[in-house]
């Protein structure tokens, strides 16, 4: 109980959407900064930019795509001095672009994955991007808070353990079809700025994001993984929606998750729902938050009826949670 009570209070406080920004003034333009200056595992580091220029000579030289802006993560060394290695990184795109004769405000965005193994620390967002033909470098404090994750055993019976070990070519075949996915960046995919919704109203949850579990099979062996998502303890038959607008990329039965729907909201950020017993929408189709998509069930590997809902960034599982919040500041920045 004492456990679960912590865990509680660790997912309460990542409820918590902590922000900042820094304005930076040059002679012909101003950038601004608004970020997370603390985080935890399993969290994703956004960072949007905003540049502005009232001067009629430059107004054509500020950034128009992102294609040319990067976000990297270096650990802050005890003297001061980044690490070599990035724990993440990822590129820029445009979100935003308003444009007169006096006056460009161009606004770019990107989200870097955090994996749940990375250790509490001082970190840096450091930011390149090219503007006037040359490089305009950024460095944001940030810091990776400690976080607890469940540990737990779960049960398989014939059934179960049968399609968790399976081995077949369809199998292989779906996995790498949705890896394929996970790991698309499309830099014009911008339908979600806004806070996501949860997809159930449902507040009982079976399973957390980021658990370290072993699944005991029924011929004895075990196997350890990580569970990727949350998942809610609805019965058979309820709505499930979707967290936010965008693009369906897949819809179909899988042998390991059942009935399944993968939506795209941004650049390489998807969301993703299991185990449903029935889908009501189809691949192609652009979907509104809180639109209809399908019923939840008990389909692929289960134990029991339950909506299964994920977040991929970048191809790395982030916590689901973390996107109700403000994530791209987009309110933030409206009130500057």
């Amino acid at each position: 109980m004492k456990k679960l009570f912590a865990f509680f209070i660790f997912t309460f406080l990542s409820f918590m959407a902590f922000s900042s920004s820094k304005t930076f003034n040059y002679k012909n333009y101003t950038v601004t900064a608004f970020y997370s200056p603390s985080v935890q595992p399993g969290d994703a580091v956004f960072v949007r930019l905003v540049f502005e220029s009232k001067n009629k000579k430059f107004i054509n030289s500020l950034p128009e795509s992102g294609e040319s802006g990067k976000l990297s993560i270096f650990q802050l060394k005890e003297d001061g001095t980044l690490s070599e290695k990035t724990i993440s990184k990822s590129n820029f795109y445009l979100i935003e672009k308003k444009k007169d004769k006096k006056h460009m405000r161009t606004v770019l965005l990107t989200g870097a994955a955090l994996s749940t193994w990375v250790k509490p620390g001082n970190f840096i967002s450091k930011i390149t991007t090219q503007i006037f033909n040359s490089e305009l470098t950024i460095e944001l404090p940030l810091t990776i808070l400690s976080k607890e994750f469940i540990s737990e055993t779960i049960e398989l019976d014939k059934k179960n353990t049968a399609i968790r070990t399976d081995t077949s070519p369809e199998r292989k075949r779906q996995i790498e079809s949705l890896n394929k996915i996970f790991g698309t960046v499309n830099s014009d995919a911008v339908y979600e700025t806004s806070a996501f919704v949860p997809p159930t109203p449902a507040q009982r949850r079976t399973s957390f994001f980021g658990d370290r579990r072993v699944f005991a099979y029924s011929d004895g062996t075990s196997a350890t993984t990580l569970h990727y998502g949350i998942d809610y303890g609805i019965s058979t038959g309820n709505e499930v929606r979707s967290c936010g607008k965008g693009k369906v990329v897949m819809a179909e039965n899988r042998i390991s998750t059942g009935w399944s729907i993968c939506i795209e909201h941004l650049p390489g950020l998807y969301s993703i729902y299991y185990h449903m017993s029935e889908l009501k929408i189809h691949v192609g189709q652009m979907i509104n938050p809180g639109e209809l998509i399908g019923l939840s069930g008990a389909t692929g590997l289960a134990t029991g009826p339950h909506l299964h809902w994920e977040i991929r960034l970048n191809w790395e599982a982030v916590s689901p949670d973390f996107f109700l919040t403000d994530f791209t500041f987009e309110k933030e920045s409206d009130k500057k």
